[in-house]
């Protein structure tokens, strides 16, 4: 009898060994794949980071090398038969003399004219024409868009002599009209919008216009606000390529007082500041450099969620 009771027991207390052992088994096994995992991820960011960190170098390192440049004397400069990396008396008289060279402040002051106008206008036109394309229905508004695509595949230079040719037949030349008005439209902006335009549902559309709102109406209140992120951006990279141009307002102003500021770089080589004083045009780079630098640190947020939401369907 005592057998008989006994034998179950010690069943029961194999197989409870047996669990705790599987148990044990399977704990470790995943407890190895999780450290596994953590050291695969460990090992793929210090990969990562070590790339980034090359690439942030390359990238950084014109204008550090700059930087350093305008603050080195020009005795100093002349005088290192190697680049050296630091300065052993920086100066900022190269930046008193670049200011001296040309009337600096007032090419500041005619491309913050030049950026904040065309801009503006800019913004205006291709908010009105993706809305256009986005919501209206009209005969040939594909055909007209196809077309518009396909004007982005047409280089720039190709249609600046004819650009040329128009302002100076309408009397635009050292105007700032003629600088201003072959930059208000932007293709490509256009078609950024459009697409974010269209990602809001139409329905949304619809039941505006039922309740009574017009287009413009809905255009102000609904599309601009939920489509802020992109025109921040648009805006943004506007004002950059506005104070970047060099080619039209080179080529349609002639006189010192409707100069921008990328016009200041030429005109400070041609008076000898070329190779003769290369720390003086460093100092006039950085000069001109600075103010997109700090509009591109102030906004890079919106800058990068405007692009992002332009991507993402729906």
């Amino acid at each position: 009898m005592q057998e008989k009771d006994i034998s179950p027991i010690v069943e029961i207390t194999n197989d409870e060994k047996l669990n705790k052992k599987d148990n044990n088994f399977n704990k470790e096994y995943v407890s190895k794949e999780i450290k596994a995992t953590k050291r695969l991820k460990i090992i793929r960011n210090i990969v990562i980071y070590f790339f980034l960190i090359i690439w942030a170098i390359m990238v950084l390192f014109p204008f550090f090398w700059m930087v350093l440049t305008s603050i080195k004397s020009l005795a100093e400069y002349n005088a290192e038969q190697l680049p050296k990396f630091y300065s052993s008396s920086p100066t900022f008289e190269n930046y008193v003399t670049a200011f001296q060279a040309v009337n600096m402040l007032r090419y500041m002051l005619n491309t913050l004219i030049y950026a904040v106008t065309t801009t503006f206008l800019m913004v205006i036109l291709c908010i009105l024409a993706a809305f256009a394309f986005a919501r209206l229905n009209f005969k040939g508004k594909e055909v007209v868009f196809t077309i518009f695509l396909a004007m982005m595949m047409i280089p720039n230079e190709l249609v600046i002599i004819t650009n040329y040719q128009t302002a100076v037949n309408l009397g635009l030349r050292n105007t700032y009209v003629g600088l201003i008005l072959p930059s208000v439209l932007s293709v490509f902006y256009i078609y950024l919008l459009r697409q974010n335009f269209m990602q809001v549902p139409d329905s949304m559309y619809y039941a505006a216009r039922v309740d009574g709102c017009n287009d413009f109406k809905y255009l102000y209140k609904i599309l601009i606000p939920l489509s802020k992120p992109t025109i921040v951006t648009i805006t943004i990279l506007k004002l950059i390529e506005c104070w970047n141009s060099y080619v039209w307002p080179r080529l349609i102003s002639t006189k010192d007082e409707y100069y921008l500021v990328s016009n200041a770089i030429q005109v400070i080589k041609a008076q000898g500041f070329g190779r003769d004083n290369i720390p003086a045009m460093m100092a006039a780079v950085v000069c001109i450099s600075i103010p997109l630098i700090v509009i591109f640190v102030i906004f890079r947020k919106q800058i990068m969620s405007g692009v992002a939401k332009t991507g993402t369907k729906g």
